[in-house]
Formats: C-alpha cells, sequence, structure tokens
C-alpha cells in the first residue's frame, strides 16, 4: 500500500463502501493528482468531486470506484465512455479490461486527458473527438458501455451498441439545459444499470448522483480556443 497518509485515508474510506480490493488496487495506483488542475491540487486525493476546465468536473472517487464495480469488468472486454472529461475514469477502467473506447465532445479536455494516458503508459485506451450521444458505432458492439455524464434518459441507439448480455451504466434524471457546472442547483439523478437482454432491457436503479449533463453536438470552435488560451 502507498505511504502516502491521503492516499491511505481515500482507499480506507472507500473500502467502508464494499468496494472490490482489486478496484481499490487500481484506485491506488493511478495519481489522481494527475487528473486533477492545479488549484485544486491540494484536494487531489479528497474523496469529493472538483471543477475541471469546460464546465465540467472530475468525479468523486467513490462514484468512480462504484461505477467500475457495478460495471462487473473482465479483463477480456471491450468498454465505451462517453465523456472523457479529464480522463480519470478512462484512466481507473483501463487496467481492468481489455480496451477502453473514450468519447469527449470538448477538444481542449480530450487533448489533456490524451497527454496523461500517454504519460502513465495506458496503451489500452482509444480516445476520439465526437458527439457521444452518438455512441461510436464503427466500434461497436461493446461488453460494457459508461456514461459519464447525466442524461434525462438513455438513448436507444447507445443500448444496441451493446452486445447481447452488456451491461450499460449511466447517470438518469432530471438535468440543466446547458453543459456548465451550476452547483447551487440539486437534481435528483440516479446511478441506473441497464443490461441488453435477448427480450428486452432489464433496469435496475443503483445510487443517487449529481453529474453534469450529457449535451448533444460539438461545442463552438471558439469556445475551446478560449479555454485553451485561459489554461
Amino acid at each position: 500500500m502507498s505511504d502516502d497518509p491521503r492516499v491511505i485515508r481515500l482507499i480506507m474510506d472507500l473500502r467502508k463502501y464494499g468496494i472490490p480490493e482489486p478496484i481499490l488496487s487500481v484506485i491506488e495506483r493511478i495519481p489522481r493528482a494527475l487528473f486533477v488542475d492545479e488549484p485544486f491540487a491540494h484536494a487531489a486525493w479528497d474523496n469529493s468531486a472538483l471543477p475541471i476546465a469546460c464546465g465540467q468536473t472530475i468525479s468523486q472517487p467513490l462514484i468512480v470506484a462504484y461505477a467500475a464495480w457495478k460495471l462487473e469488468l473482465a479483463p477480456g472486454m471491450r468498454v465505451l465512455e462517453i465523456g472523457t472529461g479529464s480522463g480519470y475514469q478512462a484512466a481507473v477502467l483501463s487496467p481492468l479490461c481489455r480496451r477502453v473506447y473514450t468519447i469527449e465532445r470538448h477538444r481542449p479536455l480530450l487533448s489533456l486527458a490524451q497527454a496523461r494516458f500517454k504519460a502513465l503508459k495506458l496503451d489500452n485506451i482509444v480516445s476520439r473527438h465526437a458527439d457521444g450521444l452518438e455512441g461510436w458505432p464503427g466500434q461497436a458492439p461493446f461488453d460494457r458501455i459508461l456514461l459519464s455524464a447525466a442524461v434525462g434518459e438513455v438513448p436507444v441507439n447507445l443500448i444496441e451498441q451493446l452486445k447481447p448480455g452488456g451491461r450499460l451504466i449511466a447517470p438518469v434524471g432530471p438535468v440543466p439545459k446547458s453543459d456548465v457546472f451550476a452547483p447551487k442547483i440539486s437534481f435528483s439523478q440516479h446511478l441506473t444499470q441497464i443490461i441488453r437482454r435477448e427480450n428486452g432491457i432489464e433496469r435496475t436503479t443503483l445510487i443517487p448522483v449529481m453529474f453534469v449533463p450529457m449535451v448533444a453536438g460539438l461545442p463552438d470552435a471558439r469556445s475551446s480556443d478560449d479555454v485553451e488560451r485561459k489554461r
């Protein structure tokens, strides 16, 4: 185990929620500080969500670990993540499966995430700048799909990109009308699991969460340029 007291504290906290040891081991090894913006470096190992560029967030470690747990990953699986963000969730998934395909609509965020994957030698992550709500049809079907932003309802086209017996996890519930994070507003969302069966879908509600919204399309290029200049 790490000798960093901040890491030890986080792992002990996550263990109380029943997170399995293989996932705890990955959380311990992936340096969350690498995925956190400099002004929040002091809180990198706190069990809390933090702001990142483009009005997005890096999720609370508990939620990252919990989602990885409930995906029930195996070494040979191919996983699609929608909403790369900082890249932290993809980095945690990487050692737990064969390949991670991750999509981000904000090019500046994707560029930073790609640099982090390279620095950590996470060679089984494939990334793409695209509208996540379209999924990645050219690489489908997937064993698992994880949405890292909230939807009012899971799009049917994403469920169709699952293999039979495949599992999708997404935050589902009311979302704000833009992708600008508004922490003063509370939204009742639940992490939801969908399993694709031959005769339909099996849906299970897991835990309450609050995520930024999944937004269709790509942002205005000028907005991305502004973010790059500010960094």
